[in-house]
């Protein structure tokens, strides 16, 4: 009997954010791996876009119109990803914005935003899940936080405060359900090439980005998609809860 070479050959994926960057690698890793996956983020022509390029690759695929901080279409979808393709075994919250500044003269809608995204929106999209995870007895969340989650610095308060929080809740999270067969993983990444920092508002805050970005070989989407293909692939009794992935050249 030969073994598979798709690991995640009959599994189910969503991944939230999954029009560019981050979001997009991670689907297209999780396809090459084998599952069917479920595509959500706002910009419905680069959905489209990488739908394409997925079936072409002979995977299912399910887009889904989805912004996270809508509680109500977190759980519409989720919903239609059990409907369609007819379960949810991993869930890859990516959705997120990076608005870095200093909290002296800040916008505070920029703290809304990030708060709203980063953090409400996981939650609501972990609460659409976990529940029938739970009841299969089997299940990956996996979050995407960062370095920031870890190590607050000056310019970046708000940002590290929402990601403090995602690993707060993720840990909590996974004190309540490893022991029903649900595993919860961490993917911290530093430097990423990804649009992000393209939205910061404050101009110093933005060309400080912009300096530490070419001041290094950055990551790129795919490295941190390994990652999370990474925690799903492990057999069912290992769960690796945290993965810190940096760039060689970042110091901190």
């Amino acid at each position: 009997m030969t073994q598979s070479t798709a690991p995640l050959d009959g599994k189910i994926a969503l991944v939230t954010g999954a029009s560019s960057g981050i979001g997009e690698a991670t689907a297209i890793a999780l396809a090459e791996a084998g599952a069917a996956v479920a595509i959500g983020a706002r910009r419905r022509d680069r959905l489209d876009a990488l739908a394409g390029k997925l079936t072409d690759g002979g995977a299912r695929v399910l887009t889904l119109d989805l912004d996270v901080t809508d509680e109500q279409a977190c759980a519409a979808a989720v919903a239609r990803t059990r409907e369609v393709l007819g379960g949810l075994d991993v869930l890859v919250n990516n959705a997120g914005v990076m608005l870095l500044g200093t909290i002296v003269g800040a916008d505070p809608e920029d703290w809304r935003r990030m708060m709203h995204t980063n953090v409400l929106g996981l939650m609501y999209m972990t609460h659409a899940a976990i529940g029938g995870m739970v009841e299969q007895g089997s299940g990956d969340v996996v979050n995407i936080s960062s370095v920031a989650g870890r190590q607050a610095r000056k310019g970046a308060g708000a940002y590290n405060a929402s990601k403090w929080a995602v690993n707060a809740f993720s840990e909590s999270l996974r004190q309540e359900v490893t022991g029903r067969g649900v595993r919860i993983g961490l993917v911290e990444p530093g430097a990423v090439a990804t649009e992000l920092t393209d939205h910061i508002t404050q101009p110093e805050a933005k060309a400080a980005s912009a300096q530490m970005a070419a001041s290094m070989r950055r990551l790129q989407a795919e490295d941190v998609a390994r990652a999370v293909l990474y925690l799903v692939t492990q057999p069912p009794h290992v769960a690796i809860n945290e993965v810190l992935v940096r760039p060689t050249d970042q110091e901190r």
